[in-house]
Order: C-alpha cells, then structure tokens, then sequence
C-alpha cells in the first residue's frame, strides 16, 4: 500500500514538473490579478488589441499588393473610420430615440396587453373560484409598468451618461493610437513572443496558440458578423411589419445572438408582447414568427455555418457563465473579453485532459 502510494506521489510530482505546471499557475494568477486591479484603466487598450487583431487579415492582404504594413495600416484605419462614424451616428440617433419612445409608452402598453389578457383571467378565475383577478390585473400593470419604466430610464441614463462610465474621451484618443500600433507591428509582436517560448515546449504551445487563435478569431470576425447581420435585418423586419420599437427589439436581439438562442428568444417574447400591445389583429402575430422564423433559417443554415463554422464550439450555459463572471468581476470590460477568455480556457481545459489521459497516472492501474 504504501509503496503504491508513493507511486502515485511520484507521478504527480513528475506530472507538475514535466508539464510545468506550478509556473503556468502562478502565471495565470498575476494575470488575473492584474486584469482585475487594473480594469479601470484597460478598456481603451483592450478594444485597441481587439481593433488591430480584427483588422490584421486585411492589412496582410494589402501588404500582399506591394503595400508597407505601415501605408496598409494606415489605409485600413481610413476604411474604417469613413465607414464607422456615419454608422455609430445613425446607431446613437436611433437607439435614443427609441429609448425615449420605450419610455414613455410602457404604461400605454402595458394596459392594452392587460386588457388583451382579460378573457384568459376571466377563464382563470373559473378554474380557481375565489381569484380576484380584478387585483391580480391591477398589481400585475403596477408592478410590470414601473419595473419597464425603470429599466428604460436606466437604459437610457446608462446610455447618455456614458461617457462618465467607460470614459468615451479615452477611448476617443487611445484606442485608435492602440489599434493602430497593434495593427502596424502585430506580426513583430507574434514573432517576438515566439521567440520567448521554451524550447522543449515550443511545438506543442504553437499547436495551442493555433487553436486559440482559430477559437477567438472564429467568435470577433465571424460571430460578431452574424450579430450585425442579425440585428440589422431583425431591426428592419420588425420596423417594417409596423411594430413600434422594432428598430430596438431587433438591436437588441441580434446583439445577444452570440448566446445561441438567447437573443432569438428573447427578441421573439419581446416581440410577441409588442404585438399584442399595439395592435388588434392577430396576423401581427404571425408576421412576427415569420421574421424570426426566416432569421433563424438564416442563422442556421447559411451565416453560421459561413461565418463561424465550428471554431468556438462553446457550449451556451459556458458563454452564459461567462459573460455573468466576466461581467461582475470586470464590468464592461469583462463582459468584451468574457468569451475569447471562455474559449481560450476551454481550449486549455481540453488540451490538459488529453494531456492527462496520456499519463501514467490515467493509464497505470
């Protein structure tokens, strides 16, 4: 027994050493620390890494034209700008102005779907003599009206106020000095961080690093494209049925698409609710299943298998934990880097219990 033992001992003890294990750790440990006590002050520089790691396949391909990396960087930076500004003014102008309508038109809402409602209390209260549904509607629109009331208010403070939150003037004047340095020499940052590997490590974290980069880069250029799309056309669709709000409900929809099935759904009820509130026929209805109905054929069968493919392969209560975790203990900045983070540790989970099963503490009886 105790020569088993110290079997076993031994081969732990060989495992942290040849896999290095405790240095990792102590690594990953700082790492977190760090993040965690410097998150105030990251964001800009974060989203500049993001930029430049987004845009680098397009800087290559222009370096392939003849181009320097600096005249090609540069040149990307113009695409971008002339083409963001006039989105982002047109987003703000419109996200605005629905929150202001959303506002002010819950309580109008919300009595017209209370009143939608009332044949299906009267049949609840013949199953369950004694209901008082006459108080049951009044506290059910107090309470529903206030709580959409608040969050509007807080939706559109948090989107006023901003700027006193993730410091927009920061963003303004580092993240595109950031990106671009990023973008410029990311190919020397590469071979710079290559080049501190450990040798006798080397092939196999290249392997992981390939792996990482395939994950995170199917999440920030493919499923960050399905979003876009998704909440332009759920945006469209809604606003073209008729719906009130629709340009906000389908925003936000497409936005949570990441979250497989999460934003679907979500902007599907939310739909379903403005329907019902605004108008009196029921082929609204219909008309909503149908835009989400096509969305998710879009989805499933064309954008995802396009754009993403199979390179994140998160599962969805993964990405949701994330986004929790990486929203409480970092704040916004937590809640960008919450899925590459939940990808890249997947990654490392998985490759630690191939490791694993190839040990000889797994395969010694």
């Amino acid at each position: 027994m105790q020569t088993k033992s110290c079997k076993t001992n031994n081969t732990l003890s060989n495992l942290w050493n040849n896999t290095n294990f405790g240095v990792w750790f102590v690594l990953g440990v700082l790492l977190c620390s760090g993040l965690y006590v410097l998150r105030s002050v990251l964001l800009p520089f974060v989203l500049g890494i993001i930029l430049g790691y987004l845009f680098d396949p397009l800087a290559t391909k222009l370096e392939k034209l003849k181009i320097s990396r600096t005249w090609a960087t540069v040149l990307v930076f113009l695409i971008v700008v002339l083409i963001a500004v006039p989105v982002i003014a047109l987003l703000v102008g419109v996200i605005d102005n629905q929150l202001s309508i959303f506002v002010s038109a819950v309580p109008t809402y919300i009595a017209s779907f209370v009143q939608k409602l009332e044949p299906a209390m009267k049949s609840l209260q013949e199953y369950i003599p004694g209901l008082e549904t006459d108080n049951l509607k009044t506290a059910f629109s107090q309470n529903i009206s206030q709580t959409f009331q608040l969050s509007g208010k807080f939706l559109q403070g948090l989107f006023k106020n901003g700027m006193a939150i993730v410091n927009v003037l920061s963003l303004l004047l580092i993240t595109p000095v950031v990106a671009f340095y990023m973008l410029r020499d990311w190919d020397v940052f590469v071979k710079k961080v290559d080049a501190l590997l450990p040798r006798k490590s080397k092939k196999n974290i290249r392997e992981i690093f390939k792996k990482i980069d395939k994950a995170i880069s199917g999440f920030i250029r493919g499923q960050l494209s399905v979003c876009v799309i998704l909440g332009t056309y759920y945006a469209l669709g809604l606003r073209l049925i008729g719906l009130e709000l629709g340009l906000l409900v389908g925003f936000i929809a497409g936005l949570i698409s990441f979250i497989p099935y999460v934003g679907s759904i979500t902007g599907f009820v939310l739909s379903i609710i403005l329907a019902l509130s605004q108008f009196s026929e029921y082929t609204k209805i219909i008309e909503v299943v149908l835009v989400f109905g096509i969305g998710q054929f879009l989805e499933g069968n064309f954008l995802t298998p396009k754009l993403v493919g199979d390179n994140i392969g998160l599962h969805p209560v993964w990405v949701m934990f994330a986004l929790l975790a990486g929203g409480v203990l970092l704040g916004f900045l937590g809640l960008m880097i919450a899925v590459p983070v939940a990808a890249i540790v997947a990654i490392l989970l998985k490759t630690g219990i191939e490791k694993y099963k190839k040990s000889k503490l797994y395969l010694e009886d």
